[in-house]
């Protein structure tokens, strides 16, 4: 046992028994998410785009482990918002050892979407760059986390809906020019809501001449 779980014990974030912060037993109790079309959200094989939903410069599929409930909703609000990075350790085996089950797109890159500096510097890391990185290291893939820059502050997407969530992103995100551009690349975000995130961030890379663009989020 480290010092600092002898000081501070690990505890379930949902039922709170000793040992992790994400139990056996709370996440067996947590859905898998069933693969759908990102756009019309009806099923789809593997989570490809639906022929007719298909877009010039829109995701080409959507890859999501998890329902967004249970301990997995707990695990990614309290690494968001609480700034626990000691929770991402425990998410990101979980989510490896799912993600080996699926069938992935053919790519190299995996991104993830990066967030406002400012926003950054205070929490002082990015989620989506914590996990998506050790993501790409366990699945042997190049991780480009400055594909893409946030050029300006936004209002948190959880405090909007519908139309003021994609109008709130319009012409968030620019690629760095300091980057090759890769032919594909799995674009990584923690949950997928409204899909106003990945669709604007999605946008931006295909203008840049990305062919390919898969969404892979933790939860759905």
């Amino acid at each position: 046992m480290e010092f600092l779980d002898f000081i501070f014990p690990k505890t379930c974030l949902s039922c709170g028994k000793h040992g992790n912060y994400i139990c056996l037993e709370c996440l067996a109790k947590v859905r898998l998410s069933k693969p759908i079309c990102p756009y019309c959200e009806k099923a789809s094989i593997d989570g490809i785009t639906h022929i007719k939903c298909q877009k010039k410069y829109g995701l080409n599929g959507l890859i999501s482990v998890w329902e967004y409930e249970g301990v997995i909703r707990k695990a990614v609000l309290a690494l968001k918002y609480r700034y626990a990075t000691a929770i991402g350790d425990e998410l990101v085996n979980y989510l490896t050892d799912k993600l080996k089950e699926l069938i992935l797109p053919n790519t190299s890159h995996l991104m993830p979407v990066p967030i406002y500096w400012y926003r950054q510097n205070v929490r002082g890391f990015n989620q989506s760059n914590l996990v998506g990185g050790a993501v790409a290291k366990t699945l042997n893939l190049k991780f480009v986390p400055d594909l893409l820059v946030r050029r300006k502050q936004t209002i948190p997407q959880v405090e909007l809906s519908g139309v003021a969530r994609r109008q709130n992103l319009k012409g968030v995100f620019v690629t760095n020019p300091g980057i090759e551009i890769p032919d594909s690349v799995l674009l990584f975000d923690d949950v997928f809501t409204t899909g106003s995130t990945l669709f604007e961030a999605t946008k931006t890379l295909k203008h840049a001449r990305v062919q390919k663009v898969w969404g892979l989020t933790i939860a759905r």
